[in-house]
């Protein structure tokens, strides 16, 4: 087991990583912008060390500076969270060729799959369904208008190396594929240093389903169950819930086994997660693979008993996995909303501030994944979400009985955050039924 580790991040996923190695008796460095520097998470760690001003290029961003912080400190390992570096193949092979282990798949892994039509292809070759659309990027709105009137629109323009809904357009009709194409390659370029893209067709008001994965690198893999995903806005996820309303026991097992098999055929090692679309039908599509842990991993973590972050530290240690799937066994019923600080009156706009009242919810089943505090001001520079509220029992009807006094016993004052949306989310009749899908929010919701 290693001795010390850095954390290449900030807020709640640098705190639920310093956590995971307290338990394990690893030491933590965490590092810190100058924006993060009253950040109360800092005073838990065993070292800190300031990387730089606010703007994310210059700090969290900032390979040269982290590699340094992590050689001044001594660490052996650094865990990436998630955003920021967490799918960066090049910050992995720099971390490895420092001699300090990067916590997460093999830098050729991250490449591998986080080029999205190379992961189709490993798909496709692997007997796994995915969704009609372009065998390779694609170049021009030439061909990107050929593709689309072969596969059928809708079609759905994503970024090669995109995720979180940025370089994502649809187009309906050959008119707006143009314009959806140059924005989709222009947004790409600006987030992630990479215009290039490819044409899918779009399945309209699916169920976005992932799996969550497990793997040591040497042929040991498992999959702790499905999260389904599907209630977002412009792509971004806002609640999700293990297991999923819709999908049954044979689903289950078939979207696992493919999961693994696509994990495998790639030479996975870590966690990580192979998302899936699923239609009325419920057949399912693969998407993409997130090489890294995510922001909603502790819905799986609740039916599975098993902590990921740790499993993470242990696998990359060199540990073997200590577990097949038959030792995976799935309890109970989890949900997790995001907590942003984000005006639900105004059309989700960002909400940075300074936090005047803080009361976090509690009690039987709750757990809350937070870093802010009363004082606490909630920086403009980063992404606006502030906590996680999870809620674990037997059945979704009692996490759903949960989650709504949980939410209602939630006080966050000073800044807007999304909790009135998230009461009225789980109140809604179809919330509670089940019957949902990725378009849920954008039709129920649109005054917010």
């Amino acid at each position: 087991m290693f001795k010390r580790i850095l954390i290449a991040n900030r807020s709640e996923i640098a705190l639920r990583v310093i956590r995971a190695c307290k338990e394990l008796g690893v030491e933590t460095v965490a590092v810190y912008s100058q924006a993060d520097e009253n950040a109360g998470y800092l005073d838990l760690a065993d070292e800190t060390i300031c990387i730089g001003p606010p703007q994310s290029g210059r700090s969290y961003l900032d390979i040269p500076r982290i590699i340094s912080a992590a050689e001044i400190t001594d660490v052996e390992a650094i865990h990436p969270g998630y955003g920021f570096l967490a799918e960066n193949d090049h910050f992995a092979e720099v971390c490895n060729s420092c001699g300090i282990t990067f916590i997460g798949p093999l830098p050729e892994t991250i490449a591998l799959v986080g080029a999205k039509a190379e992961a189709r292809r490993i798909a496709m070759e692997n007997d796994i369904p995915v969704i009609p659309g372009s065998k390779s990027l694609v170049e021009n709105d030439k061909d990107a208008l050929k593709i689309a009137q072969e596969i059928g629109f809708p079609v759905i323009i994503k970024a090669s190396a995109g995720g979180g809904g940025r370089g994502m357009r649809v187009a309906h009709n050959d008119i707006s594929l143009v314009n959806a194409f140059l924005a989709a390659r222009a947004e790409a370029e600006v987030a992630f240093g990479d215009s290039s893209v490819y044409v899918e067709h779009y399945i309209e008001n699916p169920r976005h389903i992932e799996i969550q994965v497990l793997g040591d690198g040497e042929g040991n893999m498992v999959h702790l169950g499905e999260r389904d995903c599907s209630l977002q806005r412009r792509h971004q996820k806002i609640i999700e819930e293990s297991p999923s309303p819709v999908v049954t026991p044979e689903l289950r097992e078939t979207m696992g086994a493919a999961a693994v098999r696509l994990c495998l055929a790639a030479g996975y090692r870590n966690a990580g997660t192979v998302e899936f679309l699923v239609d009325n039908d419920l057949n399912f599509y693969f998407m993409e693979v997130n090489a890294r842990i995510q922001v909603e991993h502790p819905v799986s973590e609740m039916v599975s008993g098993i902590d990921l972050v740790q499993a993470q530290i242990r696998v990359a240690a060199g540990e073997r996995l200590w577990m097949t799937q038959d030792d995976v066994v799935l309890k109970g019923h989890s949900i997790e909303c995001r907590i942003n600080a984000e005006d639900p009156d105004d059309n989700l706009r960002p909400c940075p501030g300074k936090i005047d009242r803080y009361f976090q919810p509690g009690g039987r089943g709750v757990r809350v994944d937070s870093h802010v505090y009363a004082g606490y001001t909630v920086p403009a520079q980063y992404d606006s979400m502030i906590a996680k509220l999870i809620v674990h029992d037997e059945t979704r009807e009692k996490a759903i009985g949960i989650i709504k006094r949980a939410l209602d016993e939630y006080v966050i004052t000073g800044v807007k955050t999304t909790i009135p949306l998230h009461r009225e989310i789980v109140r809604h009749p179809q919330f509670a039924k089940g019957e949902f899908d990725t378009s849920f929010i954008e039709t129920n919701f649109l005054d917010l």
